[in-house]
């Protein structure tokens, strides 16, 4: 449990927790939450000024002080130990490679992890404190564990949860990571583009949504060729297709129904946008502020990344632009933690594409390329710690290890041909492999972006996996 211990002159400001219930159990959005100034009556009237006290994250009805007071020592974080009835418990919804650094990660600030996840013996379930294994679609059987357990956090790790239940969950007084408003915005491209086009009116390619095939060939006709179709619950690639000719629209069209992680369903048609490159921007909402990483760069191929490095060169108006979309986002979506936010740059313009409430894949370059991986500063903000500050220590790449077998008994030689000074390898400890699947990643830094890229792709291709 964090508490906040208030000394008497403070008027509390919670910023962007909109997770954070207030004595009605009511949230605050961003729009009505109080200011220091207006605070003072409210604090007076609920005698919160009439002595130092501890409010609960449960129970406090004024939402925050403003967080860059932090570093003052107005409010302390405090961690229990795993396994003992003080603990403070992590539930991890997923528990794939990124799932598996976040408990890490965690485990280094002493916290119980329990991880979850659709299949046994899941990356992140290795270094975890307790495992289940459920559907995490099933809303009853997702709150059944959730109320077993009582996790202090709950942070899912994939878009495949029962988001609804969380909310219902968050209303209850349950934390969930950043906000379960952000998990169910996010959890289908349709949600996450109509607040970043409609709401925010931020920049994007054209689209459309359609959930039946009469519908889909009409968006294409509208949207025109060429165009890329994609289910709204998909990641990692799967469903997507580049439409270039209408001879290919019931390929595309079966295909979206057979990715999509619930199954068949509703799509979106996006048109396509020219673009200088691709880039991730990690951004932090913490409870010292927004901050960012150094932009990522990557290359695609069948929807899913190949490489990654950082950093992407752009123009500093360009990063600008892409830093006050990444804000307005992250802070529209609310609560704290890592978001990946992904742009496309043609010069200095920028376009949103889509958001991830957690690590991103591109980011595990950052493993290597600064001194607070994703992961760590994931589970800093989540926490209620600072992140102070991000340093990038020089150009670094990442290459996927994706192989294609078919085995429950995987082996991997030459490892040794990952590693050296400047190479590091990342195995994921996934249990079975059926066509392609990406197994792990290696890790390299350079005198410049484009020898680390060829360092870790060299490394990535020197382990040889077998089953």
């Amino acid at each position: 449990m964090t508490t906040f211990s208030v000394p008497t002159w403070i008027a509390i400001d919670l910023a962007s927790l909109t997770w954070f219930p207030s004595l009605n159990g009511k949230y605050v959005s961003q729009r009505k939450r109080a200011g220091v100034r207006k605070c003072l009556p409210r604090l007076k009237k609920r005698k919160f000024l009439n002595r130092s006290r501890a409010l609960n994250k449960t129970d406090a009805n004024v939402y925050v002080y403003n967080a860059r007071n932090f570093f003052r020592g107005i409010v302390m974080t405090r961690l229990g130990t795993a396994l003992r009835p003080a603990a403070t418990r992590v539930m991890l919804l997923g528990s794939g490679e990124l799932g598996k650094e976040v408990a890490i990660e965690c485990q280094r600030l002493g916290v119980e992890v329990i991880a979850v996840d659709r299949y046994a013996d899941a990356p992140a379930m290795h270094v975890a404190h307790r495992s289940y294994v459920i559907n995490m679609l099933d809303g009853d059987a997702l709150r059944t564990l959730i109320t077993q357990e009582k996790p202090d956090f709950v942070v899912p790790e994939i878009e495949a949860i029962a988001t609804d239940t969380l909310i219902a969950l968050e209303q209850e007084g349950q934390r969930v990571v950043p906000c379960a408003k952000a998990a169910k915005l996010t959890m289908n491209r349709e949600g996450i583009r109509r607040l970043a086009a409609e709401e925010l009116a931020l920049p994007t390619s054209g689209y459309r949504f359609a959930g039946d095939k009469a519908a889909f060939l009409q968006a294409v006709d509208e949207i025109g060729y060429p165009c890329i179709i994609k289910p709204v619950m998909s990641s990692s690639g799967k469903g997507q297709s580049f439409i270039r000719d209408s001879s290919t629209l019931d390929k595309a069209w079966e295909y979206a129904q057979q990715g999509g992680r619930a199954g068949a369903g509703r799509v979106i048609i996006e048109g396509v946008v020219k673009f200088d490159f691709e880039i991730t921007l990690l951004t932090v909402s913490a409870v010292d502020g927004v901050h960012f990483c150094d932009p990522i760069g990557h290359r695609q191929e069948d929807g899913d990344y190949r490489e990654s490095w950082q950093p992407q060169q752009m123009s500093d108006l360009a990063l600008v632009r892409a830093q006050e979309i990444a804000r307005k986002v992250v802070l529209a979506l609310g609560g704290y933690g890592l978001f990946g936010v992904e742009l496309f740059v043609c010069g200095d313009e920028v376009i949103f594409s889509e958001v991830s409430p957690r690590p991103h894949d591109t980011g595990m370059v950052t493993l290597i390329s600064q001194d607070l991986s994703e992961f760590a500063l994931h589970v800093r903000a989540f926490l209620g710690l600072p992140v102070g500050g991000i340093r990038q220590y020089g150009p670094a790449a990442s290459a996927v290890i994706l192989p294609q077998l078919t085995s429950q008994n995987v082996t991997f030689d030459n490892v040794e041909g990952a590693m050296g000074a400047g190479l590091q390898v990342r195995l994921f400890g996934k249990p079975e492999i059926d066509g392609t699947r990406r197994l792990g990643v290696a890790l390299a830094t350079g005198e410049n972006v484009d020898e680390a890229v060829a360092r870790a792709k060299t490394a990535a291709a020197n382990v040889k996996v077998a089953g």
